[in-house]
């Protein structure tokens, strides 16, 4: 299976690219190219990025094929020629892929990835990289602010029912999981990743029963270690007492009540009433859930309020990254065998030539792959990763950030990434002998 369902990854493509193909090869332009994507700026939102969704695109690359179907579609279109079609009937991609490994921190003019392949293969993979980088790297960014509010707690992903689709839903529990996310709800996400898994119970299921009380009890016997309670059916203080009740009275059963949830209300204000009902009823052990409609902004208030609340339920604000639901991720030439390329667009800064970032003690350096600069290089050959060492990869290079970062306001600073010499005097040199 493809990480977006049962798409081919080579139609996943639009038909720009397809045309541009085929002109390419009527004019038998083919050579090898070099495409980088990047983001062109942060949202106002975010103070840095965590790159994101290599991943995928290493296993979309392995099944990226014209196949006899894709092929038979692309012969029924109009404007295409028999000889381009035979072209690329059985095509694989056979160039390199360079990029920042999964977890780490990144900025805005910073390839994330560079293609060099033959220019059809490099142009055809456009839609389909910028889409997973792109998407990965939102929700994981988003994901990373919410690990920043929690501090030492702990949040899991509950946001698979409001995420944009399937392909998505997968994706944002996998990018939580990178920011460290504890566990999510998704069966299918902890099986693919063996991540753990979270879930307590719906209203439906406490309004399936007469009494309150009876649906707690049949739950706990179900779930004898690890019952957690939805207490805001109906009044969330009487269910906290019912919680006690039925925790002593289950106990000679061998049944421990894990937790209660808070779903909805001031959760300020009830948790520190529901944390009281249980202490003072000898329930000391049973933690405190909170969820709905959570972000990292509402999570950091009850965080600095001192609300007893152990861990976070985070959703559809999270898997959607609702305050900025799209990166300006973009996809261009910088060089082929005619030399460095650069597109002069107005209020448009890209850089020709293909890249390396270095990063160095409180900035990063943007310079040219064959430059000599001291620090870490950052982009490499793209290799897949078990997800534990992206997870530690993403809480070190955090840990790493200036304080001034580590915030969830902008920060009056910005993080520098500095142009090299080189990679100056080249945009100088190509812009200067560029004729249009």
């Amino acid at each position: 299976m493809t990480p977006f369902g049962a798409v081919n990854p080579a139609l996943f493509c639009d038909l720009y690219e397809l045309t541009m193909a085929a002109a390419y090869d009527r004019s038998g332009v083919d050579g090898l190219a070099t495409f980088e994507l990047f983001v062109r700026s942060l949202p106002a939102e975010r103070n840095f990025l965590v790159a994101a969704g290599l991943a995928d695109v290493v296993e979309a690359i392995d099944q990226w094929v014209f196949d006899d179907e894709a092929i038979a579609y692309v012969r029924s279109l109009a404007g295409f020629s028999t000889d381009f079609v035979d072209r690329i009937a059985g095509l694989r991609f056979t160039g390199e892929i360079r990029a920042v490994p999964e977890g780490e921190v990144v900025f805005a003019e910073e390839p994330l990835l560079e293609v060099t392949a033959p220019l059809i293969e490099a142009q055809l993979l456009e839609t389909l990289l910028l889409n997973l980088i792109g998407t990965a790297t939102m929700q994981t960014s988003k994901a990373a602010r919410v690990a920043l509010a929690v501090g030492d707690r702990t949040f899991a992903d509950f946001s698979a029912r409001r995420d944009h689709g399937v392909s998505a839903a997968l994706s944002a529990a996998r990018s939580a999981a990178i920011a460290g996310a504890s566990s999510t709800s998704l069966l299918e996400a902890g099986r693919r990743w063996g991540l753990a898994l979270s879930g307590t119970m719906a209203h439906a299921y406490v309004m399936a029963f007469d009494d309150e009380r009876d649906a707690f009890r049949s739950f706990a016997r179900a779930f004898p270690t690890t019952a957690v309670f939805l207490l805001d059916t109906w009044d969330t203080l009487r269910a906290a007492h019912s919680t006690v009740e039925i925790a002593h009275e289950l106990a000679a059963e061998g049944v421990r009540i894990a937790g209660v949830r808070l779903d909805s209300g001031d959760l300020d204000t009830l948790a520190h009433k529901v944390r009281a009902i249980l202490d003072g009823g000898g329930c000391s052990d049973i933690r405190i859930l909170a969820s709905g409609d959570l972000d990292e902004l509402v999570i950091a208030a009850l965080v600095a309020s001192g609300a007893p609340i152990d861990a976070f339920g985070v959703g559809t604000r999270m898997g959607t990254s609702a305050d900025a639901p799209y990166l300006g991720v973009v996809y261009k030439l910088v060089d082929d065998e005619r030399g460095p390329k650069l597109k002069l667009a107005e209020g448009k800064k890209p850089r020709p030539g293909r890249k390396q970032v270095w990063r160095q003690d409180g900035h990063d350096v943007l310079g040219l792959i064959d430059e000599n600069i001291d620090g870490q290089p950052l982009l490499g050959l793209a290799t897949p990763e078990p997800l534990a060492v992206v997870r530690e990869r993403c809480r070190a290079s955090m840990a790493a950030l200036p304080d001034r970062l580590r915030t969830l306001t902008p920060a009056d600073l910005p993080y520098e990434v500095r142009i090299s010499p080189g990679l100056a005097a080249l945009a100088d040199r190509v812009a200067a002998g560029h004729h249009g």
